[in-house]
């Protein structure tokens, strides 16, 4: 799958805000060295350099194109101790190099989650903090129901006949002996509704074509918008634009927050 780095830096606020809610729980103060998994566009790895400008700070992705954009918008001038690099949040290959290891809006993507916490594990030196946000159990359930119900339509289906979906939302009672087998201490783990807003049919219709793209991407490009047009205005008949013309999507998070033995 091959994102697209800019139209995702333009749709992504409430991933923004989320990571910013979560660092602002954090005791961050000094030198301290930041893994931060997944990291997308860089735009949250950034905030980090830009909070702790004396702290290493490394954001990680597994597309190319996501750190080939987040290299060259955030660059070592502006932000010397910032470094990116190609790296697969099951592979991850650090020895105890960091204080914090943070990961937001992204593990839902990840298959093995274990394989993630066991290298999570070994980049982070004793006492330092794992923290994650990802979607969690009964995450975007509106979105997927809505979504089954366009592709089984006639119009549709034939494209989605060797589909699978590729999401893992997973509950605090799945991690909580996942966190155990690799060395972690929970502070906290709990799933958390999130409301996401988007403005107007258009606003929803970008985070469908930016985030969306395993569904969106099994119909030729010909055709895809008029899917993605299907899919707004079936959703919007069962969840109407609010009385601010805002569209919401009913999340769940999955909240950790926990230390390296």
């Amino acid at each position: 799958m091959i994102w697209n780095p800019e139209d995702y830096a333009k749709n992504s606020d409430a991933q923004l805000k989320w990571a910013q809610e979560l660092r602002e729980t954090l005791d961050l103060q000094g030198n301290k060295s930041i893994l931060d998994v997944g990291c997308g566009d860089g735009k949250i790895t950034a905030d980090f350099a830009k909070t702790l400008p004396e702290s290493r700070v490394i954001g990680v992705d597994s597309s190319a194109e996501m750190i080939a954009y987040a290299t060259h918008t955030y660059t070592t001038a502006r932000y010397p101790h910032l470094t990116f690099a190609c790296v697969d949040a099951r592979s991850l290959n650090f020895d105890r190099e960091f204080d914090l290891c943070f990961s937001n809006a992204v593990l839902h993507w990840v298959d093995n989650h274990q394989a993630f916490l066991r290298g999570a594990s070994r980049a982070l030196r004793s006492g330092g903090r794992l923290v994650i946000s990802c979607g969690g159990k009964g995450g975007a359930a509106d979105v997927l129901q809505v979504f089954s119900e366009v592709i089984a339509s006639k119009q549709w289906n034939n494209y989605f006949n060797e589909f699978h979906n590729p999401y893992f939302f997973y509950s605090d009672r799945d991690y909580a002996p996942w966190l155990n087998e690799t060395n972690f201490k929970v502070e906290r783990l709990e799933l958390v509704p999130k409301d996401m807003t988007h403005l107007g049919k258009e606003g929803l219709a970008s985070w469908i074509r930016t985030t969306w793209m395993p569904f969106t991407h099994c119909v030729p490009e010909t055709q895809r918008n008029d899917f993605i047009a299907d899919f707004v205005e079936k959703y919007l008949e069962r969840f109407p634009l609010d009385q601010n013309g805002l569209a919401h999507i009913r999340m769940v998070r999955l909240e950790v927050n926990a230390l390296k033995l």
